[in-house]
Order: structure tokens, then sequence, then C-alpha cells
């Protein structure tokens, strides 16, 4: 997924928060389960269509220590492997 792409979540998509800040993604439509860990719960969270993917990766890089460098390209793949999953899309602009 490119840095400019808005994402946001699938409306179907449920989060199941369990222990030490892991998570599990159900997708109904699907029935596919996905694990995620803190970081992913963070991204996830923060997709509302209001944030491209660099700001999503600047807020990962500021809210976790040690964060690599390469933080940009590792959520840009999260989020790819998310939408190849259905758990992500895009919204469609509007025509006016």
């Amino acid at each position: 997924m490119n840095l400019s792409a808005t994402p946001v979540p699938n409306p179907m998509a449920v989060l199941r928060e369990e222990f030490d800040e892991w998570a599990l993604l159900f997708n109904p439509d699907t029935a596919d389960v996905f694990g995620i860990n803190p970081v992913g719960v963070a991204v996830w969270k923060l997709l509302d269509g209001t944030r491209d993917v660099s700001q999503v990766a600047a807020f990962v890089r500021d809210a976790f220590e040690g964060a690599p460098e390469t933080v940009a390209a590792e959520v840009a793949a999260f989020l790819t492997t998310l939408e190849e999953r259905g758990f992500v899309g895009h919204e469609m602009a509007r025509e006016q």
C-alpha cells in the first residue's frame, strides 16, 4: 500500500482485544481471523479515513520507542496484508 493511501477498516470487521494488548481481527464475510500485536492494534485504531499511511507510520514512530527506520515500509506492508485479506479498503471519491 503506498504511503499516500488513506485506508479504512472494513465496517464488518471486528477487533477483539485479548491479553497483553494483542488482538484478533475477524472478518465475518470470509470467516478469516488474523492475530495482531500491540503495534498492529494501534495501527488498526488509527484507520478512520482521515489519515494516510505515512501519518499512521509517523504515529507509530512517535508512540513506540525503538521503532525501526523501516517503520513506514512495515506499516505499509501490514496494511497491504490487511487489504489482501479483506480487513481494509479505501474510500471512493464522490463525484460532485
